[in-house]
């Protein structure tokens, strides 16, 4: 299942990842790619929002795991600085994504022999100054029918 929606500034980005946070649930793996500045960390605020958590949510490029609590434990993965999967073990990625919460990776494609072959793919393109188009596509029978439960909350037929 897959379906590609237009956002049209940065707070609509925000709006779609609050749509998925409310259907998330623990163990749930969410891959966000994109180039930089095309919105992951946006859509990681509304959806950990949506969760119930109350942290600021900040792009974790810099210190590459963020997490924020609430009643659904959200982490928040950058690959951006990685460069193979044996790098991605050293965070303890595997932990993370075996683990009660959620986790939400960008820049999956620096380590996808690291990930699960099911999750959620959100992949942003620019479409203009601050037009995004975020193509959703779901792995697996759990994300297939995420995704076609995010696409009738967002109003997207499939």
């Amino acid at each position: 299942m897959s379906f590609t929606i237009t956002s049209h500034s940065p707070d609509e980005t925000a709006e779609a990842g609050a749509a998925l946070g409310r259907l998330l649930q623990p163990g749930d793996v969410v891959l966000l790619q994109g180039d930089l500045g095309a919105g992951k960390t946006r859509l990681t605020q509304g959806l950990a929002r949506a969760a119930g958590s109350p942290d600021p949510v900040t792009s974790p490029t810099f210190v590459l795991v963020n997490e924020y609590h609430g009643p659904l434990r959200i982490v928040h993965v950058d690959l951006y600085r990685i460069e193979r999967a044996v790098d991605a073990d050293s965070l303890g990625l595997d932990e993370y994504l075996e683990g009660e919460g959620v986790t939400v990776v960008e820049w999956p494609e620096q380590a996808p022999d690291a990930l699960p072959a099911d999750h959620l793919l959100i992949a942003f393109d620019h479409a203009g100054a601050f037009d995004r188009t975020l193509t959703i596509t779901g792995f697996g029978d759990r994300y297939r029918a995420l995704a076609q439960t995010l696409a009738a909350a967002l109003a997207v037929l499939p």
